[in-house]
């Protein structure tokens, strides 16, 4: 007779079943917290004996246990925050988190972040949220090569601490300028030279203000300015002037022509050319300050032609000399170039120097064609193949032939938004825009669905500081709780696969949220019912078989 076996039997199951409620308790106990995910206790039998039947060996079990607790990684639901740093990952993944100075790695899916004092981005626990730091340098102006991979995100290094070691965003000089005017037709020429009549604003700039009157160009001078600030290398504004005005033409054959001048006040001119025997400053010259001087020709009020000229420095000295000007380098996008040297900075006053920040000036054309040393001009033509001017006093004074005269991109290409000249009541300004800025104080930061920790800072910028990691695992049910919201890796589980949000099976980032814990209390109190009964019924076993085996010891009555 096998009471004493059932009764057995019977402990197993009060035991089984008491750890199901306390895994039931546990995940009730965890129904607030923070990206937490429910376990599920499954049973299994514990063995069955061979028993003698009339039809043969037949088997008995003998009782159940616990066969395993899984892990329900369920999506949880979404809490919305007022705190940008939260973080609440929608899909598969984890966070990983790492103590700081220590090499040890913990995964997570509770996304509760806060800068600590030293700008690191910590959990509770002041474990380091990982990620890569996001490359931050850009190709300037006159940087060789393809510019289209200046929107793509780049990471450099590997999985690293995110810190904000200094929450200041660095000064950016200038490296690309726009000026889009309409220029009034009706607007007669201010400035007219006879011998020069497409430089007659250059020649009435006087750069040592001879008058004192604190003008470089009378306001007599010239039709229409536009301008705007611009920034060197440590941060510092410059006001930038262009000034425009027509020229006076004889049977064009519907071209109009209009000369412009790109300025900065002399005083802050830092080019300076030639040896130390003979030494000279741009602002020490009746024309420092002017950056780049040309033409823009139009047919029908469209923007059709442009010509830039720069100084290229000389043994003389001679600003003033048209000869001197020579037409402008294009940069890598097509526009012409030219520099300020702000900060008087060695080998830094020419466009093509080593250590020059040049700029490039966009009134809405530029040139397509292929850049190379081998081309004649260096991308500038003249049309129906005539003279190329190298230099500005080449240009000559013919005011009929426009097209011959003044040269223009090989391959021109008119922008949408361009400069235009139609009468609409006066000149004005359309669009201007310039990229540099000045240092800024970091203001806030954002999280994008691809992981993604921007900065926003007081000067205007928005700069992608960190790409946050992701870690996937090939058998998650294999990592191993440590409490506090955190996992780690087993032998079971394997190495984790480390990426981007929204890369490679890895789940999407939601800032200002919270992952809700994932228990479904209506599903866990079933549970605990069918718990207790089980528990209620094993009991009974207990105490009946606990009854029988009174009346077996009833029997030597």
């Amino acid at each position: 007779m096998s009471l004493a076996s059932s009764l057995y039997s019977g402990i197993t199951g009060l035991s089984a079943h008491g750890e199901r409620m306390s895994v039931i308790g546990n995940n009730l106990a965890n129904v607030n917290t923070t990206g937490y995910k429910g376990a599920r206790m499954h049973f299994e039998d514990l063995m069955s004996q061979d028993f003698s039947t009339a039809n043969g060996i037949s088997q008995v079990g003998r009782g159940v246990r616990v066969a395993a607790i899984y892990t329900d990684y369920g999506q949880g639901a979404f809490e919305t925050t007022n705190e940008s740093t939260d973080m609440a990952i929608g899909g598969e993944g984890f966070f990983m988190v790492s103590p700081k100075d220590q090499e040890s790695q913990f995964y997570t899916r509770a996304g509760t972040f806060r800068f600590d004092k030293n700008g690191y981005l910590v959990d509770p626990h002041g474990y380091v949220l990982q990620g890569w730091e996001i490359e931050q340098s850009q190709p300037t102006a006159a940087t060789t090569g393809s510019l289209s991979d200046l929107n793509d995100t780049k990471v450099k290094g590997a999985i690293t601490d995110i810190r904000l070691e200094n929450f200041q965003s660095p000064p950016e000089a200038t490296n690309q300028v726009s000026f889009i005017t309409n220029l009034d037709p009706t607007d007669a020429s201010r400035s007219n030279s006879t011998s020069q009549p497409y430089f007659a604003l250059f020649n009435a700039w006087d750069g040592l203000d001879a008058d004192n009157d604190g003008r470089y160009l009378a306001d007599t001078a010239y039709s229409y300015s536009s301008s705007m600030k611009v920034y060197d290398d440590i941060g510092t504004a410059h006001t930038m002037t262009t000034y425009f005005d027509q020229v006076t033409l004889s049977n064009s054959g519907g071209y109009s022509v209009w000369e412009y001048m790109v300025t900065v006040p002399p005083s802050e001119d830092g080019r300076f050319f030639g040896s130390d025997a003979n030494f000279h400053r741009m602002s020490q010259t009746s024309n420092g300050g002017v950056l780049m001087t040309g033409t823009l020709t139009f047919r029908a009020g469209q923007l059709v032609g442009q010509s830039a000229y720069t100084y290229k420095g000389s043994d003389d000295g001679n600003v003033g000399a048209l000869s001197n000007w020579s037409l402008a380098r294009f940069s890598t996008r097509g526009y012409p170039l030219c520099t300020a040297n702000f900060l008087g900075s060695s080998n830094a006053s020419l466009a093509t120097s080593e250590n020059a920040q040049p700029m490039e000036i966009n009134f809405g054309l530029r040139n397509t064609a292929s850049i190379t040393t081998s081309n004649i001009g260096g991308g500038w033509s003249v049309a129906g193949g005539g003279t190329l001017p190298s230099n500005a006093s080449m240009v000559g004074n013919n005011i009929t032939d426009v097209q011959s005269t003044l040269p223009n991109s090989e391959i021109p290409s008119i922008s949408a938004l361009a400069s235009q000249s139609f009468d609409t009541g006066g000149s004005s300004t359309l669009y201007q825009s310039q990229d540099g800025y000045p240092a800024g104080i970091l203001q806030n930061v954002s999280v994008s669905r691809d992981g993604i920790l921007t900065g926003r800072y007081s000067n205007g910028q928005v700069i992608e500081l960190y790409k946050i990691s992701l870690a996937t695992f090939t058998n998650e049910w294999g990592l191993r709780r440590e409490g506090g919201n955190l996992f780690t890796e087993t032998q079971d589980s394997g190495q984790a696969l480390t990426g981007f949000a929204g890369e490679q099976g890895k789940g999407t980032i939601d800032g200002n949220s919270l992952e809700m814990s994932n228990v479904d209390m209506a599903a866990e109190f079933v549970r605990m019912i069918t718990t207790q009964r089980g528990f209620q019924a094993n009991t009974k076993v207990i105490t009946t078989t606990d009854s029988m085996l009174g009346e077996v010891i009833a029997m030597k009555r």
